[in-house]
Order: structure tokens, then sequence, then C-alpha cells
């Protein structure tokens, strides 16, 4: 009998194969892979008791266990050490599935604004755009899937709060600057400043259940920066301990 992690990279590859090319995903594919990836627990990916905090502050904030990648889509695990945050960054055309394996996740959603770029402002050499702050809102193991679009809540910044967290991620199509696809960092500004010194994106207070409803979840519009990568954010790898997945 397939594995749940078997059945979710074939499940994505169906969802996601046409990614690209006419309409995109249909609503009851996304539907049933979302299903899939909210039943997924630490068990299914190989990592029942590996919580293993770093105390020593050494090492990358962030790591990254590469499970699969097609042309059409990606899936692996993130883990975060306590405090860790994933920048405010883009998904440029892409759809993206996350859910929570342990720990606590704070995740700030916005939409982009089309037609709002502007040039950069003084001291600083990345443009600047208007956006939508979609939702804020805490997850945990029990949360289901959180759903991006190539429109919707396709910018985030994914927070680690109160100890160390993981989650696995669907990407689709993964990211390809060759193809247009790479990724851009921001954090929010104030067109009020000269010289911006706003602390990253996500900074925004609310909260909702679901990030893919924006229930609850502020309604608010924004600057943002672009940004280089930030100094203090780099992601290292370790090797996946899960079932074996064939695609």
């Amino acid at each position: 009998m397939p594995t749940l992690i078997q059945k979710i990279a074939l499940q994505a590859r169906q969802t996601f194969r046409s990614t690209g090319v006419g309409p995109g995903p249909s609503a009851e594919n996304l539907g049933q892979l979302r299903k899939l990836v909210s039943q997924v627990r630490v068990e299914d990916v190989g990592l029942e008791g590996s919580r293993r905090s770093n105390k020593s502050g050494k090492g990358p904030p962030v790591t990254y266990m590469h499970i699969c990648e097609t042309p059409c889509f990606s899936l692996g695990v993130f883990l975060l050490r306590p405090g860790a945050s994933i920048p405010l960054h883009d998904h440029p055309g892409m759809h993206g599935l996350l859910k929570v394996l342990y720990g606590t996740l704070r995740i700030s959603g916005f939409d982009r604004l089309e037609g709002t770029e502007q040039p950069s402002p003084p001291c600083q050499s990345g443009a600047v755009r208007r956006a939508v702050l979609r939702s804020v809102g805490e997850f945990g193991d029990q949360s289901p899937a959180c759903l991006l679009g190539p429109h919707r809540e396709n910018l985030h910044q994914i927070c680690a709060v109160g100890g160390e967290a993981a989650f696995l991620d669907i990407l689709a199509p993964p990211y390809d600057p060759s193809d247009g696809r790479d990724c851009h960092y921001y954090k929010l500004w104030s067109p009020t400043a000269a010289c911006p010194t706003a602390s990253p994106g996500g900074g925004a207070e609310g909260s909702g259940e679901d990030s893919t409803a924006g229930g609850g979840a502020p309604q608010k519009e924004v600057w943002l920066l672009e940004i280089p990568q930030p100094d203090d954010f780099w992601c290292g790898g370790e090797p996946y301990p899960g079932p074996r997945v064939s695609i």
C-alpha cells in the first residue's frame, strides 16, 4: 500500500501537471491534494522524536530536507530553529501548500497589487510596490494545510513561535530563475521615510485560523520594499529520513 507521502506526491503530479498551461489546476484536484496534505504527521516523513534544539546558536536558522522534485512541483520539509524566520518573500506564478508538522508557525500573507511598482527610494536600491496584508495567523500540527496561489497570498513570512518548528512544503512549479521564478525578499516600507528602517514584513498585527480564507484577518494596504536576501537568513540542508517517494 502506498505511504501517505507517496500519495501526496502522486496527487501533486496530477494536480499540477498542466501548471503554466491553460487555466491551471482544477479546484477538485487542488482540494484533494490539500485534504491529503492536511493529514500529514511527523511519522509520515520520518521525523518522530526528531526535535533537537540547537542551543549553541550555530548553524543555519532554517534547514531543508528534499523529498522529490519534478518540472511541475517540488516537495520537501523545512525545519526552523527556535525564533527563526523565513523572511517575507514571493512565489512568482506559483501555487504552494504548507502543513505544520510540529511546533507553531506565525504566517503573514500578502497579495501583490499589480501596476503599483515605483522607483527606488533614496538610500535604497530595490523597488517599492503596493500590497494588501491579507492574513496573519498562528498554525500548529492540528491546523489544515495553508494554501497560496499566483495572486492570493503569494507573498508570505513564516516565523517559529515558542520553539522549533517544521513544515511540509509543496511549490508548483518549483523556483527556476531561468524561467522567471526567482525568489525576491521584501520588508515593510513607509513612504515618509527617506532611508527605510522598517522591520521585515509580517510585523503587522491580526489573527486568522485559515490563511486561505482570511477569516478575522486584516485587509490592510502596505508598501513593500524589495531587499537583498537578509544577512541573518540562510538555509542549510540535511537528508530526508522518511519513506522513499517514487515519481
